[in-house]
């Protein structure tokens, strides 16, 4: 199935480019793996190392590279918990604006990996939101 097809709702909510990054890589897995699973956790891979989940959409990082420690060993033989989109590697004055622009409450007291906890849940609230939940 052509990635644009079953674009996440997400990805349908952010820039261009995330959109494409996707649609590439989940048709590229497709031809290797067969439509599932795999070819979704490739193709979010791949987003996330370029783009970054805030709130209910996705917005361009300001470097490339692994958001998390699973994005950097990856492989399906070494898991290890990701972030849900969240760029954990980002400086913790990065967390905090984001928890500021996302109302997280108490993250001025916030160490960096509860930051990215914070975070992810209120990412997670917003795309249930958006998606009428």
């Amino acid at each position: 199935m052509p990635g644009r097809e079953v674009l996440p709702s997400t990805l349908r909510r952010s820039p261009k480019k995330a959109q494409r990054t996707w649609e590439k890589t989940h048709d590229s897995a497709v031809e290797t793996y067969g439509e599932g699973e795999r070819a979704h956790r490739a193709a979010f891979a791949a987003v996330k190392h370029g783009f970054e989940k805030v709130g209910d959409h996705w917005e361009p990082k300001g470097r490339k590279g692994p958001s998390d420690r699973q994005a950097a060993g990856g492989g399906p033989e070494r898991r290890a918990p990701t972030a849900g989109g969240v760029d954990a590697n980002a400086t913790k004055d990065h967390l905090m604006k984001l928890a500021r622009k996302l109302d997280v409450p108490g993250r001025s007291t916030m160490t960096k990996p509860e930051l990215v906890k914070a975070i992810e849940k209120a990412n997670n609230r917003q795309t249930a939101r958006a998606r009428g939940r």
